[in-house]
């Protein structure tokens, strides 16, 4: 089963963010704008006061702030990140993220599963 993307993995191609971005009131719109083996591209729309509770994932990330700001909990802390700014995570890092000062866009860029990569046939 093949995942519907805004952007094919296999040829080149553009999109405007800002126009692919959809903040609803209903809840945190994630749109999958690449998806390969290597790599998962998402953009997240949230809403003054929506949020993502504490998790983890087995994937290095990139979090990029769009437009607005939001408050992203990451080294046991919470900080205030605003458009422009770049957060790296490594794989199995805990975070969160929560709209605390309106609507704000991030893109989220996954690289490859670690324990995936790790696993040799």
């Amino acid at each position: 089963m093949s995942q519907i993307t805004l952007l094919p993995s296999d040829q080149a191609s553009a999109l405007v963010l800002a126009n692919a971005a959809e903040i609803s009131a209903a809840g945190i719109v994630s749109r999958t704008l690449v998806q390969s083996p290597e790599l998962r591209v998402v953009l997240f729309s949230f809403d003054q006061g929506q949020e993502l509770t504490a998790h983890s994932s087995k994937r290095r990330a990139l979090v990029q702030v769009l437009s607005g700001a939001c408050e992203f909990f990451f080294n046991g802390n919470w900080s205030r990140l605003e458009a422009g700014t770049l957060l790296h995570m490594p794989p199995d890092h805990p975070h969160a993220v929560r709209a605390g000062h309106g609507p704000f866009t991030m893109l989220l860029t996954l690289g490859a599963d670690a324990a995936a990569k790790s696993v040799s046939l």
